[in-house]
């Protein structure tokens, strides 16, 4: 890669990671399934004007809409509001990689090889010992939570490996568009229209660049520029600059919130991204009888994620990575 294009995936990075703290603080201020929707809300307008039409099928954009946006993002967003720290949050959500090896050895036949495995038990090491520091220090009901959200960011990778959409940005700004009514509807439901309606008027400087930033920065500009990276580079190549998210979002948690990080923390930080990225430089096989048309294209996700995090295709990859994302390497997401 270019010394430019290695700027330019660091800090799309960069920008995923720090979306947690940005998450963390916008949760003073909205409701979290208001947030949610108010944050694909504007991630869709006006730019749904400007990127032209859907470029795949609406089963795949209604799919991906509602697993990555009202399920991922609903919980991912409810976790951190009930007490899962900003910093562990974008650590655990990285386990997606294992929960999307899973789904696409269901849906798709991909057979992960030992070393993938080996990767993958290793991560999931790193989540037990993740799970028992949070069960010392904060309410394990979160935890869960954010192991919800990623699994349904495990299964929007697969979707969006189905969809194999050949522009990133177009297909999640179409994505964005699904979540807004059911978030806004289940907001109305369980937080209140008198709690929704008082954050509205409260709204302030603050609160609006939260939304800007985790709409316009870590959607628009973070898949946009992801997407990019990946037309011009092998997916391969590209996709561990994902595991960059964690280190990110723990180090700016730090520094802006005062999380504290422990030992057990730190390990399970080691073993997570570690297992990550010996399961993302394996090779799968694909134990499918005959070939998945269009299937060829690794999904990136999101970060998220913050994140990240919608998950995007690269056009003609060698092989086959994720985001905020992919079935092999996770970005945290437009979290």
């Amino acid at each position: 890669m270019r010394p430019a294009h290695i700027c330019l995936a660091v800090l799309v990075a960069a920008v995923w990671g720090v979306n947690f703290v940005v998450i963390e603080v916008g949760l003073g201020h909205f409701p979290p399934l208001l947030f949610s929707a108010l944050r694909f809300l504007v991630a869709a307008l006006p730019a749904v004007f400007f990127v032209g039409r859907p470029k795949v099928a609406w089963k795949w954009i209604v799919g991906v809409g509602l697993v990555l946006g009202v399920a991922k993002f609903g919980l991912l967003f409810i976790g951190m509001d009930a007490g899962m720290p900003a910093g562990l949050s974008s650590l655990v959500l990285q386990v997606q990689a294992v929960f999307t090896g899973f789904f696409a050895f269901l849906a798709l036949g991909e057979r992960p090889g030992r070393l993938r495995v080996t990767g993958m038990v290793i991560a999931l090491g790193g989540i037990a010992v993740a799970a028992v520091d949070e069960g010392e220090t904060g309410p394990l009901t979160a935890f869960a939570l954010l192991m919800g959200a990623a699994a349904c960011w495990g299964v929007s990778n697969v979707l969006t490996r189905k969809a194999s959409p050949t522009d990133s940005l177009n297909f999640m700004v179409w994505v964005s568009t699904v979540p807004v009514l059911p978030l806004l509807g289940l907001s109305l439901l369980f937080e209140g229209p008198s709690r929704d309606l008082e954050a509205v008027r409260s709204l302030d400087w603050q609160g609006a660049g939260i939304i800007v930033y985790v709409a316009w920065v870590t959607t628009v500009f973070g898949f946009g520029a992801w997407g990019y990276l990946l037309r011009r580079h092998p997916a391969s190549t590209v996709a561990p600059f994902s595991l960059l998210v964690p280190v990110f979002g723990m180090s700016s948690a730090a520094l802006v919130l005062d999380e504290s990080v422990s030992g057990l923390r730190w390990c399970a930080a080691a073993l997570l991204v570690g297992g990550v990225a010996l399961a993302s430089f394996a090779r799968a096989g694909v134990a499918a009888p005959a070939p998945l048309s269009r299937s060829g294209s690794p999904a990136v996700t999101a970060v998220p994620a913050p994140a990240p995090a919608a998950p995007a295709a690269a056009p003609r990859p060698r092989t086959t990575a994720s985001r905020t994302p992919s079935t092999a390497t996770p970005p945290s997401s437009p979290r």
